[in-house]
């Protein structure tokens, strides 16, 4: 509780920290403060046209910033706290600064569920802008030690609570649109909506840039074998150097894929390679990552 105290101090006073979520670690600052939300920017060296999710304890403190329909309030009730994000029209006076939403009129809103962030929120009063801890389009973070490495002395705290359980980021939906597949299924939001996998002409939510997750080293998708000096990450029936899950287990693979990419970064091997992921439930979400993180 003194750690997330501490934490509060430091968000108050107009800087960030590095906190879970049930889906990787963010680099959290008051969605309300212009400097703070720069903070963000800098330390990550991420592109100002990259808009920020804002995080919020509740489906009243959303409201209170972004405008809500009916489908909205149907994911909405079904999935929050949880890692499903919503981009909505922003409302008019809602107070968040021009860079979270990267000037845009949609703001990209959720409520976590992790005990970590929670408690953050309760303790800073704030609405939290909070990407993933870790240098623009490096690898994410799923372990406060991830966080160190890629950020170093640019974040003074980092709570750690251990790995992260979900692995990805959230799913992202604007509408009836899947901006981004994450923890929330495409088959998950079909029980309350009819949605639809889509992308915009723009960047109009976190993670849509072409190349975002990626390791220093070549990435080679779809590998039944190693080739080379790569170091193979297996899944299932291909068993690797590493393996997401030995038993096929998407939900495994998926809380093990940046931890396991982080891995073979630091390793010695040239390469990296990894086996082929079912494009089924979070396997999309998985595939998603990959892919970015293998585009040059």
């Amino acid at each position: 509780m003194a750690a997330v105290e501490e934490a509060a101090g430091v968000i108050r006073a107009g800087g960030i920290v590095a906190v879970p979520t049930e889906t990787v670690y963010g680099l959290a600052a008051d969605a309300r403060d212009s400097a703070a939300v720069a903070r963000i920017y800098a330390a990550k060296g991420r592109p100002s046209f990259n808009p920020l999710i804002v995080h919020v304890a509740d489906r009243e403190a959303a409201e209170r910033i972004a405008m809500f329909d009916d489908d909205a309030r149907a994911l909405a009730a079904r999935f929050w706290p949880g890692p499903l994000t919503l981009v909505l029209p922003l409302r008019a006076g809602a107070g968040i600064a021009a860079l979270v939403t990267a000037g845009l009129d949609t703001v990209a809103i959720r409520v976590p569920a992790h005990r970590a962030m929670r408690a953050l929120l309760d303790a800073s009063g704030a609405p939290l802008a909070a990407p993933s801890a870790n240098a623009s389009n490096a690898i994410s973070p799923t372990r406060a030690e991830h966080v160190a490495s890629s950020l170093g002395a640019a974040v003074p705290l980092i709570l750690d609570d251990g790995a992260t359980e979900a692995g990805v980021e959230s799913t992202i939906v604007a509408g009836r649109t899947i901006l981004r597949p994450g923890p929330v299924t495409a088959e998950m939001l079909a029980e309350v909506l009819p949605v639809a996998a889509g992308a915009t002409a723009h960047v109009s939510a976190p993670g849509q840039l072409p190349t975002h997750y990626a390791p220093r080293k070549p990435l080679r998708l779809g590998a039944a074998a190693r080739d080379g000096d790569e170091w193979l990450i297996g899944f299932g029936a291909i068993a690797g150097d590493d393996t997401l899950s030995a038993t096929g287990d998407l939900e495994e693979a998926a809380a093990r894929l940046f931890d396991a990419l982080h891995r073979a970064d630091a390793g010695e091997r040239a390469g990296i390679a990894v086996a082929p992921v079912p494009e089924a439930g979070i396997g999309v979400a998985i595939n998603d990552r990959l892919r970015r993180a293998a585009h040059r």
